[in-house]
């Protein structure tokens, strides 16, 4: 059996660290850290951000489909792993309530947190019902 490669715990961080500058950046960059540009979408007054998930998910999807094929591992872990999805009456709910409180808000979590860095200090009340969802999930429906 061979031994996983040691990875330095500096460098998984400094690479998440790189990662998430990149995405809050994109988020500040196409103005998803405003809620009223994101409601305004969700009211399909300004499709502008359509561009931004499309790019996204193109994005991702080429990633997943492409890189797996370049590289034998990822860069911090032993191999590439399968996620598998369920979709259960749990995941109905949640995905629900989800979109409930990004309809109310205005922004999802990215966002939310990206809001904070870019100055958008209301998104505190955004981030704390965040918290406290996830407390409550975790607290009560965790399995």
């Amino acid at each position: 059996m061979t031994r996983p490669k040691r990875i330095h715990p500096m460098a998984v961080m400094a690479s998440a660290l790189a990662a998430g500058c990149l995405f809050g950046f994109g988020l500040a960059w196409s103005e998803m850290v405003r809620p009223e540009v994101i409601l305004q979408f969700l009211l399909l007054h300004d499709m502008g951000l359509m561009l931004v998930m499309g790019g996204a998910a193109t994005t991702v999807l080429l990633t997943y489909q492409i890189v797996p094929r370049l590289m034998r591992a990822p860069p911090f872990g032993p191999g590439w792993a399968k996620h598998p999805a369920h979709l259960d009456r749990r995941t109905i709910i949640g995905a629900a309530i989800f979109g409930v409180g990004w309809g109310l808000s205005g922004v999802c979590p990215g966002p939310a947190l990206a809001g904070l860095g870019a100055g958008n200090w209301p998104l505190v009340l955004v981030v704390a019902g965040i918290l406290a969802g996830a407390w409550i999930e975790g607290r009560f429906f965790e399995r």
